[in-house]
């Protein structure tokens, strides 16, 4: 039988065009160790780890007519030097730099005809750094079968890669006559299904519906969403094919001492301290901030089920996540105000579902944040753009360095995927004491996306000034 994609995997390579590449991307930054960290040795790490990824050496086969959804088939082809890819930054090698370089990548849609992913290594960052940004297709991880690169090539101690003999071979891929064939059967055991995807390949309204529907767990909630649809404001736009990214550096003790003081969870003060930024944004742009205006935010959280978190040798994860809408307080002027009706919507999306599946998280094997990134964006693009306004994902991370090879990594940045009509998706992952944001903007519905994340910091210090 043939490995086809299904039917949420297809739909993210159908809606994708020229301004809305679906991939999640990851910028990891190293400290080169003494003994060196170069291209070389990336290499040969990721080429190490494939073996976990079957995926990353497949690509995707079309259908002829569309009789079926493509199918997942072996890359004959498959070439790594494509795939991990060296870059340079010219002096002086500022952060700043890197993250235009990061924009650029992001913006790029990859080959369809080639594995859905790519890896750039950059040298040239000051202070004898490297950095690794990663890209990877919302088709490719679903996080059981396959996950996220970055997951599997980071560990716990220093590791010295070892030259071995890959003894992958690929399959011959189907035929044009067998992939008809097949389609031809499989229509005969469901007819529905070459309605379904023919609905699914011309973008109709009433397949989009269904997945939202799907997506936010019954019809009912669907239906609340889409009588009530998400504010007007600028971060619904058209959206361009250039991007911009910004970063904000925050720790971790912060937002626990805040905790201490005024309650609410670590995700409850990272979307306060959003909140806090955005009110601030939309008042420097003249927007017309009321008591009662609010954004939509969609918050995709990892949830577990008992009876189905599993753990495998290669310390993947079983693990699922749930989209939460949740309207943020941008009105109200007193931060202490703002986390307080947070919390209290939080509290509820998690008392009505499963529990938020944080301190599991933490015992995954590798960086699961970079995995649970790729599920939140691929929970967010079964969404209808319309009951929205942004992306806002966390995933927490290990609290102890975690290397590349013998390279210490230092800071983590997600890159979400902007969805069509929306002009900024946040990112947010906590790891060794710190709290990362990564801010991936329009180039230009949000060309000052640096001077809002500059905004994070200050709603955050606001936070740590504010009392009952």
């Amino acid at each position: 039988m043939p490995d086809r994609l299904s039917a949420l995997d297809a739909s993210f390579l159908y809606l994708e065009d020229a301004t809305t590449p679906m991939h999640v991307g990851g910028v990891a930054v190293f400290e080169r160790p003494r003994e060196g960290f170069d291209y070389e040795q990336i290499l040969c790490l990721v080429s190490q780890r494939l073996g976990y990824l079957p995926r990353y050496r497949q690509r995707v086969l079309n259908v002829p007519g569309h009789l079926a959804r493509p199918v997942w088939v072996d890359d004959v082809d498959f070439d790594l030097n494509y795939h991990v890819r060296r870059s340079a930054l010219p002096g002086p090698g500022t952060d700043e730099q890197l993250f235009d370089l990061v924009a650029r990548l992001m913006a790029r849609p990859m080959d369809h005809e080639r594995p859905l992913w790519e890896a750039y290594f950059v040298e040239g960052l000051a202070h004898d750094r490297v950095a690794l940004v990663t890209k990877t297709h919302q088709a490719v991880v679903d996080g059981i079968g396959t996950v996220e690169l970055g997951q599997l090539i980071l560990d716990a101690t220093p590791q010295i890669c070892e030259p071995y003999e890959d003894t992958w071979n690929a399959r011959r891929p189907p035929s044009t006559s067998q992939l008809v064939l097949d389609a031809i059967s499989e229509t005969v055991q469901q007819p529905g299904a070459l309605v379904e995807n023919m609905r699914a390949v011309l973008g109709d309204a009433a397949a989009t519906a269904d997945k939202v529907a799907d997506t936010v767990g019954g019809v009912v909630s669907a239906l609340r969403t889409i009588v009530k649809p998400a504010p007007a404001g600028p971060l619904n736009t058209h959206v361009s094919g250039g991007r911009v990214f910004a970063v904000v550096r925050t720790l971790l003790e912060d937002y626990r001492k805040i905790r201490a003081e005024q309650g609410g969870t670590v995700n409850d003060i990272v979307l306060a301290a959003i909140t806090g930024a955005l009110r601030e944004w939309l008042l420097s742009r003249g927007a017309g901030v009321q008591p009662d205006t609010t954004i939509r935010a969609l918050v995709p959280m990892a949830v577990l089920e008992p009876d189905t978190f599993e753990f495998s040798a290669a310390g993947l994860v079983n693990n699922q996540v749930e989209a939460n809408l949740v309207d943020l307080p941008v009105g109200e002027p007193n931060p202490t105000l703002r986390l307080q009706h947070i919390s209290h919507t939080m509290r509820a999306h998690t008392d009505s579902s499963r529990s938020v599946a944080a301190r599991a998280m933490l015992k995954v094997g590798g960086f699961a944040p970079a995995t649970m990134h790729s599920l939140a964006a691929r929970a967010a693009g079964s969404f209808s753009g319309r009951i929205f306004n942004l992306v806002i994902t966390n995933s927490p991370g290990p609290q102890v360095p975690l290397y590349a090879g013998q390279a210490r990594m230092t800071e983590m940045y997600p890159v979400i995927p902007l969805a069509r009509n929306q002009a900024l998706a946040i990112g947010v992952t906590s790891y060794h004491g710190n709290v990362y944001f990564g801010l991936n903007g329009d180039r230009k519905a949000v060309s000052d996306v640096g001077n809002l994340a500059g905004m994070v910091s200050e709603a955050l210090e606001e936070l740590k000034g504010a009392h009952w």
